[in-house]
């Protein structure tokens, strides 16, 4: 998933000259983020799965952090789409 914002980026900024001013590419890159962390927090649940507390924590919000991502990427090609951002 961090390839996809890294791609919507990238495509975006080759877009810019065609299409005017957007803000889609800091808003991929966001989401971009949240993916990096979601996978960060799951390699902690993983390398601490000995630790029921942390493992499970860590675990929970790797989920959170995913979804999140997933909506905000699909609300971000959304709004593309129909040229509301």
């Amino acid at each position: 998933m961090i390839g996809v914002s890294t791609t919507l980026v990238g495509l975006v900024k080759v877009a810019k000259a065609h299409m005017g001013q957007s803000h889609v590419d800091q808003y991929a890159s966001l989401a971009g983020l949240l993916f990096l962390l979601s996978a960060g927090a799951s390699y902690l649940s993983i390398r601490y799965g000995n630790r029921a507390g942390l493992g499970r924590r860590c675990e929970q919000m790797a989920d959170l952090l995913f979804i999140v991502g997933l909506v905000g990427m699909s609300a971000i090609s959304i709004f593309f789409a129909y040229e509301v951002i």
